[in-house]
């Protein structure tokens, strides 16, 4: 939190502000199927852009980014694009997040704006780049005009557009006015990647990293309005359970406390500040109607979900005829997996900041889905979602945690303003808030049986995933086919193995835990699952790990196959090992790219510790290669940790025990593994680098320690007893 900052009054631009307000040119950018056109915005137009560029006087280049920037290298990733195609400097690049309009900043992925599965750089790869070419060639045009020379004989180069013949050259800024009147180009040409500079080229400074390294970083907890009161939470203690009765006595006695309001999540409690904010939350008194609660366990939920694994279920895809085969198979395998509850813990708890006034509303928050925020916000609050102005804040993480499909923190930020009336409120969760709120990876069971024949080839695979749905009765809902859920079984279909009869079913389990996506989603179970059973069929087999897999490769998935051997000759595979230390291997597509991993492992007191990771990735073209190496690495570290520590459990009248890293371990430094990092070279467009590197290590240090001690582990996190 920053002082300085309380005096703050200039939120960041709204789209019309910015426009209107900006000097020198501002290129908006209107992508129309079959259309093509283009148009400078000079305020209101005729076009809705889905791509800004500001150049100002002083030649800096502003992109106004329109994914949230939570770490994951969005601000600098989409200002590079702009940056190759317009020849600029990256030292005159700046960034600003974009304001919520859900037409201009559609995330095509989606159909509105928002952030997630890892789609920021590969949704925004073309029209970006065309956005800096536009500007580029308008450029050129005004200083072709100005100086009475050919536009094609004019460069641009770090910023400078030059013309060798008459001496003549300048800056960005210079030409901004004169370009700003020449018309947009309808088609613009995008260079070659044998002439790129700075994508997939050399190490860029983050354009985000001063600013979090000095402290000049905005989050939402350094936002401060003209008379803001700081709001805390009391939640219900169980999943449904409703407000019955309370006691505001004693909190409204607490020095600094205002008032205490009942909304439809629990009671809010108004403060002058924090400290009494949360004071005040601990003297309320609460008695809960929980006759439409979750009273089960973890372990009661987690049984019934298992039997559902073991049970028919509802088809998701078939080839062949799978359980003749397995009846007429030499030998059947069979394996059940458990995997937990897990909270996305990340750093930052959930926040929000919302100013209601009588014609609108503002607010402050890292939402990653903005527009189903203002939606509603607006249904709350009883206006227009187009009268709430959303400043997206720099946020402290997520993993899925800021993507709620119900957006429930903006519900609740409208509700405690509704109850209070106008005025600017700072809705603050404590860790104990965000980590028993639920909105967890959903618990899964999977139940995998795998025919081979009398020489080790496998005749058959079935597999049976039982979770609950995350998007069933959301606004996502409309991504459920026949009633599946993708996100619940992604990873389990479409195989990369080519196998003559396989088959892949689904259960829709009910329980009353919200449920969320969490870093790369379905594949944090089913990587787990596919890549640990394929192991155990290789074992059985005799087959070499990496070996059996590459001789399993479909003819059309080649990109699986480089991977996996590029990582095998990164680690200088020759099988498991025969010593101390042994070595696993998994290989997993998720988010359009293609990531192996090979890790090493040893025994620490009956704990696997991993000494080393080797991963190779394909992510089509690698735009900063420093942020992908350094998302691999980080979903490396957060996939081992779950591995190892995550865990949320009910007891046995349904409350969540763990509240804060005392309870919910993460991954310590002494446990993060040395990693190697190789990025394989590509043609193909940019796909996800923020989620991918997290599901391959958790299978590839489960196969290391069967190998080492013979014994796997079925139920995560390792060593877990009853849930």
């Amino acid at each position: 939190m920053h002082p300085n900052i309380k005096a703050m009054t200039a939120p960041r631009p709204t789209r019309r502000g910015f426009l209107a307000g900006s000097a020198g040119l501002i290129l908006g950018l209107y992508l129309a199927p079959g259309k093509g056109r283009a148009s400078v915005a000079a305020g209101e137009g005729d076009f809705a852009p889905n791509a800004f560029v500001r150049i100002a006087p002083d030649d800096t280049v502003t992109v106004l980014v329109k994914h949230i920037e939570m770490g994951q290298g969005a601000n600098t990733g989409l200002p590079i694009l702009v940056a190759e195609e317009l020849d600029a400097d990256w030292s005159q690049m700046r960034a600003a997040q974009a304001p919520s309009d859900p037409v201009v900043y559609v995330n095509t992925a989606f159909g509105i704006q928002g952030t997630g599965g890892s789609t920021g750089l590969s949704n925004s790869y073309l029209t970006m780049r065309q956005a800096g070419s536009a500007a580029r060639a308008m450029l050129v045009s005004a200083a072709a005009d100005a100086w009475g020379v050919p536009a094609g004989e004019i460069t641009v180069s770090k910023g400078v557009v030059a013309h060798e013949g008459s001496g003549n050259s300048s800056g960005f800024g210079a030409l901004a006015e004169a370009a700003a009147q020449v018309p947009v180009p309808v088609d613009v040409a995008l260079k070659s990647s044998e002439d790129f500079t700075l994508i997939g080229g050399q190490s860029v400074t983050r354009l985000d990293s001063a600013a979090k390294t000095n402290g000049s970083a905005e989050f939402t907890m350094d936002v401060y309005r003209d008379g803001m009161q700081v709001v805390a939470m009391v939640h219900p203690p169980k999943f449904g359970a409703v407000v019955a009765y309370f006691d505001d006595t004693a909190a409204l006695d607490v020095a600094g406390v205002n008032a205490v309001r009942q909304v439809p999540s629990g009671i809010a409690v108004y403060a002058a500040n924090t400290f009494a904010a949360f004071k005040g939350r601990d003297a309320v008194r609460v008695e809960w109607d929980e006759s439409e609660a979750e009273t089960r366990s973890s372990g009661e939920i987690a049984r019934v979900f298992a039997e559902a694994a073991r049970a028919p279920a509802q088809t998701v895809e078939a080839e062949g005829d799978v359980d003749t085969a397995l009846a007429n198979s030499a030998e059947v395998i069979e394996a059940d997996y458990l995997f937990p509850y897990l909270a996305h813990a990340a750093l930052e708890p959930l926040d929000g900041v919302i100013e209601l006034r009588e014609d609108g509303a503002e607010v402050w928050a890292g939402e990653q889905i903005p527009t189903i925020s203002q939606q509603t916000m607006g249904a709350i609050l009883g206006m227009e979602p187009g009268n709430i102005a959303m400043n997206t804040m720099f946020a402290g993480g997520s993993f899925g945690r800021r993507a709620t499909p119900d957006s429930h923190l903006a519900a609740e930020l409208a509700h405690v303003a509704k109850a209070a009336g106008p005025g600017a409120y700072k809705l603050v969760y404590t860790r104990e808030n965000d980590m028993r709120a639920g909105y967890y990876r959903p618990l899964t069971a999977h139940h995998f049986k795998a025919g081979m024949d009398a020489e080790g080839n496998i005749t058959a695979w079935s597999n049976t995933v039982a979770n609950q749905s995350i998007i069933a009765d959301t606004p996502f809902a409309m991504m459920m086919q026949d009633g599946l859920d993708p996100t619940a079984y992604e990873g389990s279909n479409d195989l990369a193995y080519d196998m003559p009869n396989r088959r892949l079913s689904w259960a829709q389990m009910q329980a009353g835990v919200p449920t969320l996506w969490w870093r790369s989603v379905g594949h944090t179970h089913t990587a787990y699952a596919v890549e640990t059973f394929m192991d155990q069929v290789l074992l059985a087999a005799g087959r070499d790990p990496v070996d059996g897999r590459l001789n399993l490769m479909r003819q059309d998935r080649p990109r699986d196959a480089a991977v996996l051997m590029r990582v095998a000759e990164m680690a200088g595979w020759s099988g498991p090992g025969m010593g101390d230390k042994r070595l696993g291997v998994a290989v997993v597509r998720s988010f359009g790219s293609y990531v192996a991993q090979i890790a090493e492992v040893e025994d620490r007191d009956g704990r696997p510790h991993v000494t080393r990771v080797w991963c190779a990735i394909d992510c089509g073209v690698a735009v900063t290669p420093d942020v992908v190496r350094a998302q691999m690495e980080g979903g490396i570290g957060f996939g081992l940790g779950s591995m190892l520590h995550g865990e949320i459990t009910l007891d046995e009248g349904g409350r969540v025990r763990q509240s804060n890293y005392d309870g919910y371990g993460t991954l310590r430094i002494n446990e993060m593994p040395q990693i190697e990092v190789t990025i394989l070279a590509s043609e193909v467009d940019p796909t996800g680098v923020g989620e991918p590197g997290t599901p391959p290590i958790a299978p590839a240090v489960a196969n290391a320690w069967r190998s080492l001690t013979g014994k796997m582990p079925y139920r995560l996190p390792f060593g877990a007893g009853a849930v």
